[in-house]
């Protein structure tokens, strides 16, 4: 009898819709996805939330996060009407219009995403309304618990060698690796959760987001 198929390594994403690095670890997850057997569990989080009563932030960094307010409440909305399984579709659609195609957090953006992922186009409505931010809030901490206050998003939680699940901050990476790059990093990421006393490894940025 042939052997048994691996059965899929579980993931837990977190991320905000307007964030670019969020959006390439994601399109990277993704990318991994098809060549290893995965089972990717989206969830929002909210960089307006994290950032909730600093002063100190630039001021075309304050309004993307007031922006940033619409499509994370429509992407809650969206999974809370139609369950979880809406939500990877939702963002690849909100993504790709906010990130390639420049549109940004507007309802254009949000508008066309809804459609292209068959989605009620009212959903839209609740891109001003906190009906479900209580659900939103409490995705973003469940992320934040994870991994502490001090980081951002994207949060990515996977399954050490003892079941027990390690979650980091990132990856950040630009472009999103492809091909046997992509899996190198996965393989290492999947070392680095093997280690219980590893916690951070980092340097300062010198290239901004390359969408490809």
């Amino acid at each position: 009898m042939p052997a048994a198929a691996p059965a899929p390594t579980p993931v837990d994403f977190w991320f905000d819709p307007v964030c670019p690095w969020a959006w390439m670890a994601s399109r990277w997850l993704l990318e991994v996805a098809g060549h290893r057997p995965l089972a990717i569990r989206w969830h929002v989080m909210s960089l307006a939330v994290l950032n909730e009563g600093r002063e100190d932030l630039p001021e075309r960094y304050r309004r993307l996060l007031t922006e940033g307010w619409g499509p994370v409440r429509v992407v809650t909305a969206a999974a809370q009407k139609y369950g979880d399984d809406v939500t990877g579709r939702l963002y690849t659609a909100l993504g790709t219009r906010i990130h390639h195609q420049g549109l940004g957090p507007s309802r254009e953006a949000m508008a066309g995403a809804l459609e292209e992922a068959d989605l009620a186009p009212g959903l839209i409505e609740y891109a001003d309304q906190d009906t479900y931010d209580r659900e939103l809030r409490a995705s973003h901490q469940e992320g934040i618990d994870r991994v502490g206050q001090e980081v951002g998003t994207p949060v990515i939680a996977l399954p050490g060698p003892d079941g027990t699940r390690t979650a980091f901050f990132g990856p950040v990476v630009t472009p999103a690796p492809r091909g046997r790059a992509a899996l190198d990093l996965w393989d290492g990421l999947l070392l680095l959760a093997a280690g219980p006393g590893f916690f951070e490894l980092k340097r300062s940025r010198t290239q901004g987001p390359v969408f490809d």
